[in-house]
């Protein structure tokens, strides 16, 4: 419908912009401080912080006269108190970062919250399937190569503001796990390296 594609069009140009201010600000951050940005951000629509100005955030209206903007705002609202749909369903894993971490006003704090509800469903999604994987995987080898594998695919498609979340030796951990290709039903190492390697790698 037309309503529909004014949406769609309004959102596509936000997210161009929210690209624009992400890079921008991937760009002036090391790795330790977009950590701690991410972790301010997300405590204002995940924490305490959140539910402490809850009546704020409910109350909260786009600065904006594009009806699209408006009602998406407003389903946002409803959806984070209970009720109607997440405008955000089904968005890539990409979009729903650029809307989590964008603090520029662009989304209200409840737009922010219901684009972390769903990325918080994928993920947990993502991890149960992950999860399952790898009970199949030692039943049947013994090893969980495949799950460390999956585990730093996953890591390498996250934005740099999320990856920044994970301890710095984590792609390193991963990397010599999988190289060590170790099989716990027998208690041996069938790729490269030793155990005592790995940890050596995480700990320089």
């Amino acid at each position: 419908s037309q309503k529909d594609t004014s949406i769609l069009s309004s959102l596509s140009l936000q997210l161009s912009e929210s690209t624009a201010r992400a890079a921008a600000r991937d760009s002036s951050l090391s790795r330790k401080e977009l950590g701690a940005k991410a972790t301010e951000l997300l405590s204002k629509i995940a924490g305490d912080g959140y539910f402490a100005n809850k009546k704020a955030n409910d109350a909260e209206v786009p600065d904006t006269q594009d009806p699209a903007l408006l009602a998406r705002a407003e389903n946002a609202t409803q959806f984070v108190n209970g009720s109607g749909k997440n405008p955000f369903a089904g968005m890539s894993s990409d979009q729903l970062s650029l809307i989590i971490y964008d603090d520029s006003g662009s989304f209200t704090t409840n737009e922010r919250r219901a684009a972390w509800e769903e990325s918080f469903d994928q993920e947990s999604a993502w991890r149960q399937k992950v999860a399952a994987n790898a009970m199949a995987e030692y039943n049947g080898t013994g090893k969980l190569t495949n799950l460390f594998a999956a585990a730093l695919e996953h890591y390498k498609g996250l934005p740099a503001i999320e990856q920044a979340q994970y301890p710095d030796s984590y792609e390193v951990k991963l990397q010599g796990w999988i190289a060590l290709d170790f099989n716990y039903k027998t208690h041996t190492a069938e790729g490269t390296g030793s155990a005592q390697d790995v940890m050596n790698k995480v700990l320089n």
